[in-house]
């Protein structure tokens, strides 16, 4: 004999709808987090792009400043501008110039003898 369906439980009869609902659900939250991840995506790639065009401009700017400040340690700019501040400066003359001679590690008259430049006296104390 056939089951009459007023007979049926409410959970039973709601079964498949549930579901229908919980497989939408899912298929639109799905959806909504796959578009919020393109949209993460493609803000993330804006300040990357945004990022490289301002350290494009800061790599210009430093080359820039870099050719600047060699130009105003040259020589030439130096003494023109020295002229310009009236500084009273001049080129050294040669007998203001002390040509000091390089130090050599080993001395030439005592070859055996450590020279005083590496010679290093440390001093131990005990307690």
């Amino acid at each position: 004999m056939a089951k009459n369906r007023k007979n049926q439980s409410a959970a039973i009869r709601f079964g498949p709808a549930l579901k229908a609902f919980g497989l939408c659900l899912l298929i639109a939250g799905s959806a909504v987090g796959y578009v919020w991840q393109k949209s993460q995506i493609y803000q993330l790639g804006q300040q990357i792009r945004q990022r490289e065009i301002r350290l494009t401009q800061l790599k210009d700017m430093n080359q820039k400043l870099g050719d600047q400040l060699a130009m105003l340690r040259s020589p030439p700019m130096l003494d023109r501008r020295s002229r310009e501040l009236n500084l009273g400066l001049s080129p050294a003359q040669p007998s203001q110039i002390w040509r000091l001679p390089e130090p050599s590690l080993v001395p030439s008259g005592n070859q055996g003898a450590t020279p005083p430049l590496v010679v290093r006296q440390t001093s131990v104390t005990t307690q």
